[in-house]
């Protein structure tokens, strides 16, 4: 018989395959736990209509995230902070800073998003990378002034 698998089953496939499995074991164990549905023609055809369009979705998400780097590419980012004798921060600028500071600029980009190894504690120009999409990388400066 064959199945579509609702969820990842051990020792099966993961969820969206379709698989051929004995009838008792569909019947008795994957039809009642949820885990999986008979494969008909209507449940194949939505299953395809399902998977273009994740494909279309994530294909945009791409595209969008493609834009977004080409307008943040080498962006210069001010943030004022207050300052002790030595030029050392009173603080950190963490990456909701740098957020913030790109909101205020226009670009919606999440604090998660930003890549800083440590927060950022002395006065000058610094080096961000901000990861838009698992395949999309942009770099901006981030300049501390005193306030």
């Amino acid at each position: 018989m064959k199945v579509i698998l609702l969820q990842d089953v051990k020792g099966q496939g993961k969820q969206g395959e379709i698989k051929e499995v004995s009838e008792g074991y569909a019947r008795n164990f994957l039809f009642p736990r949820k885990l999986a549905e008979e494969a008909t023609p209507q449940a194949v055809k939505a299953l395809e209509d399902k998977r273009r369009k994740e494909e279309r979705l994530k294909a945009q998400e791409l595209e969008d995230a493609k834009a977004l780097a080409q307008r943040l590419d080498n962006l210069k980012v001010t943030i004022r902070s207050q300052v002790g004798k030595d030029g050392r921060l009173f603080g950190a600028i963490t990456t909701k800073h740098i957020a913030d500071a790109l909101k205020a600029e226009g670009f919606e980009v999440d604090k998660r998003k930003i890549a800083l190894a440590d927060p950022i504690k002395s006065l000058g120009g610094h080096k961000v990378t901000v990861k838009l999409h698992p395949e999309v990388h942009v770099q901006i400066l981030v300049y501390v002034e005193a306030e």
